[in-house]
């Protein structure tokens, strides 16, 4: 008979004063071994792996996004039901919308939403209600232009909520509908975006390089896009690690004259020297172009003599570095730069596997060079700048308006009426690449 007995591991005083911050340290160090443990599965020949960490990782996302979701519920429960705030009539069609979508009844819709079900009744039953003291209300604002415009306008927002009315204005005039950015911030509602600021000029030490013509001036940049929602973490040193699979380097390069992406690069840690210059090698060889000069910042790896031999290799000018201190020296490549990021983080998760996030970021940045217009280019397109192609906004457009007359002008940039005015027409949004963060507008007219 075994009389030996279990060892015990004896605790530390005043333990029970540290048992929340040790929850969240636990915390913290497991979803580090989960992330560090999945990274070889995304990365495995297996497909099956492959399919089971992602599977992992989805439900290991919803669990989370349900956790907080259940907090933010139980905080309005403890409310009175008449303390609580009142939905708008817009937001009371949505939940409508919602529940035929779903097929609720009224207590599911009412549990979902914290109303009760004789709410959800009333609301039906006022559903038809007509002027501007209804209960349930469409997005349709009051303008000058007929109804449909409004609601087409009102529709784009909420199939690409990542659109300002700048943008919108531009994407619909490419269309073939010429509205003017004060009309768009009418039709939806909203508090006007803050006014760009005007892009300064590439800054160089010595003397400025402003750009000509296309492959004329090149700038680059490096970003870190972390997979999962950042890179902190609550034990020392209150981050996680600068590398995979805990966020990935990304280098981009661009056309200062066309605005145009010319490669981008992800690498697994900070790259060297000689990673960057065979990733800016490629995108030489695959554009087929050499630019004149330059433009960088004063990171070490490119303020460096190795840098400097490759660029006199290439037939380029010293390369121009940005002033110190001076945030608009690189100012468009770092506009790109949050360009990509913002539209990634309409992504429910960011890839982990290498593979993943680099085809997602050829998607977006084809995306970037056809179909998104830019404000300094007279809404053209940096493809339509780069390939001097006749630019979309310049064609005839379309003209709802009935008494429109023809030879009045309309929001910028002019152009003729395709057609009679008063014409009606439809609105279609295509998905790039099967991306719904990646959308193109078009317009055709109704039969």
């Amino acid at each position: 008979m075994d009389t030996r007995k279990t060892p015990t591991i004896p605790l530390p005083k005043d333990w029970h004063r540290h048992v929340r911050s040790a929850i969240l340290h636990v915390i913290s160090l497991a979803q580090f071994a989960t992330v560090y443990t999945r990274s070889w599965a995304v990365d495995s020949m297996n497909g099956r792996v492959r399919l089971k960490a992602e599977r992992d990782r989805l439900l290991q996302e919803l669990a989370l996004e349900r956790e907080a979701g259940r907090i933010k519920d139980a905080r309005m429960a403890r409310m009175a039901a008449l303390r609580r705030p009142h939905y708008l009539p817009t937001e009371r069609m949505a939940i409508l919308e919602l529940r035929a979508a779903r097929g609720w009844s009224l207590e599911q819709t009412g549990r979902v939403f914290l109303l009760t079900a004789a709410t959800i009744a009333s609301w039906m039953k006022r559903v038809d209600e007509e002027g501007s003291d209804a209960l349930v209300q469409m997005r349709v604002p009051v303008n000058r232009f007929p109804g449909f415009v409004r609601y087409v306008v009102q529709q784009l927002k909420v199939l690409c909520p990542a659109m300002g009315k700048k943008k919108m204005a531009e994407i619909l005039a490419r269309a073939g509908l010429h509205l003017g950015t004060t009309t768009v911030g009418r039709m939806l509602k909203e508090k006007p975006a803050p006014r760009p600021e005007t892009t300064r000029e590439c800054e160089a030490v010595g003397r400025v390089v402003t750009s000509k013509y296309a492959n004329h001036v090149w700038l680059v940049d490096l970003t870190v896009v972390p997979t999962g929602r950042g890179l902190w973490c609550s034990w020392f040193p209150f981050a996680l690690p600068q590398q995979w699979p805990f966020c990935h380097w990304v280098a981009v390069v661009m056309d200062h004259s066309s605005r145009r992406a010319m490669g981008v690069g992800i690498f697994a840690d900070r790259p060297s020297c000689r990673d960057v210059c065979a990733f800016l090698g490629r995108a030489v060889r695959r554009t087929g172009a050499v630019p004149k000069y330059i433009v960088c910042d004063r990171d070490s790896i490119f303020d460096c003599d190795a840098f400097r031999r490759w660029v006199r290799r290439k037939g380029i000018q010293p390369p121009r570095y940005g002033a110190v201190r001076k945030h608009g020296s690189i100012a468009l490549v770092e506009r790109l730069i949050l360009t990509m990021k913002q539209t990634l983080g309409l992504l429910p998760i960011i890839p982990l596997r290498r593979d993943s996030i680099r085809r997602e970021l050829g998607a977006v940045f084809d995306w970037y060079n056809e179909c998104r217009p830019h404000m300094t280019l007279g809404g053209k397109t940096p493809n339509e700048v780069y390939d001097n192609r006749y630019p979309a906004n310049r064609r005839p457009r379309l003209e709802p308006r009935k008494r429109w007359p023809r030879g009045s002008p309309c929001a910028r940039p002019r152009t003729l009426v395709a057609g009679q005015p008063g014409d009606r027409f439809q609105v279609r949004v295509q998905i790039r690449t099967g991306r719904r963060h990646l959308p193109v507008v078009s317009l055709h007219r109704a039969a």
